[in-house]
């Protein structure tokens, strides 16, 4: 049966296809590698929003959770759920959660949530108070690197 079926050169085609894409290795799209524990909760539970609205790093609830990149996001209200889930871009830190300073270096390290810095309205969190102190000191050059550096290690495989 299958031996008549790839005789046809129509299904020949499409079955040529069908491996070749079988084939390939699976691509994530737009999913980016993001900080998270064992029980998926990303940047160790905390409100990614209230960098921004209270000015600083406050503990999420497991009753305020967004699913995002595959990991859940906890906020301390339903506000900063909703603004989060309305533009999740807007809010969360920059390199999935990892560590800033560390990426510009090309490396991937967990972070710190009391370590951050926002730069231009976006926020960064780093591995340590020190390390967030410098790549405050000089962002320029640092986000540039870890952008770049990013591109790479920030794909989910």
């Amino acid at each position: 049966m299958v031996d008549t079926f790839f005789r046809n050169p129509v299904r020949k085609a499409l079955g040529m296809i069908a491996i070749v894409l079988i084939a390939l290795p699976t691509v994530a799209g737009d999913q980016q590698l993001v900080n998270k524990n064992s029980d998926n909760i990303a940047i160790e539970g905390y409100d990614t929003v209230a960098y921004f609205t209270a000015g600083r790093p406050v503990i999420g609830k497991s009753e305020f959770e967004h699913v995002w990149q595959d990991a859940q996001w906890r906020f301390s209200n339903a506000s900063n759920r909703d603004m989060f889930a309305a533009n999740p871009e807007r809010f969360a830190p920059h390199y999935g959660g990892y560590c800033a300073m560390s990426m510009a270096r090309g490396l991937v390290y967990k972070v710190d949530p009391e370590a951050w810095v926002i730069v231009k309205d976006k926020l960064y969190l780093n591995y340590s108070k020190q390390y967030a102190d410098e790549f405050a000191a000089d962002p320029e050059p640092e986000v540039a690197k870890a952008d770049t550096n990013w591109l790479t290690l920030g794909k989910v495989e």
